[in-house]
């Protein structure tokens, strides 16, 4: 079942449940996926982008919920972390900061990288085979200790 899919499934689920964090979470998914294909063109998207946008998507919430949250706005840092939520319900399981930095290592082992010049090779590779497992600023963060030996 592609993800479109199981996001319309999900969708008349909360419809019929009414939920409306759900509703309202799946259907910024849905126009998000749809704007992505629009884009493309008419043909179908991969599920690498679809991935690669609901990575960008809770992004956009964390940022957002730590604006609304240092601003005092409680009520819609509420909606932001609901909406997160059921975005990072559709995500690949999230690394935890070992298997981040084990996975970072390996990484380096096999590219024989060393040293802050290597940075750009390491993050090109690491990025694009952790996609949607790890934040890129969390791997970006992992890369400069291991290459720096901090």
């Amino acid at each position: 079942m592609s993800l479109t899919e199981k996001i319309n499934k999900a969708l008349t689920e909360a419809m019929k449940n009414k939920d409306e964090a759900a509703k309202r979470g799946l259907r910024a998914i849905k126009a998000e996926l749809l704007l992505l294909k629009t884009k493309e063109g008419a043909g179908e998207i991969s599920e690498s982008d679809e991935i690669s946008a609901l990575a960008r998507m809770a992004k956009q919430r964390r940022d957002s919920i730590q604006i609304f949250s240092d601003q005092n706005r409680n009520d819609l840092a509420q909606k932001e972390e609901e909406e997160l939520s059921i975005i990072e319900s559709f995500l690949p399981k999230q690394l935890s900061s070992d298997e981040l930095e084990a996975a970072v290592r390996n990484i380096i082992n096999e590219m024989g990288a060393s040293g802050m010049a290597a940075m750009g090779k390491v993050m090109g590779t690491a990025n694009s085979q952790l996609k949607g497992q790890a934040d890129g600023k969390a791997i970006a963060d992992v890369v400069k200790k291991l290459l720096t030996g901090a």
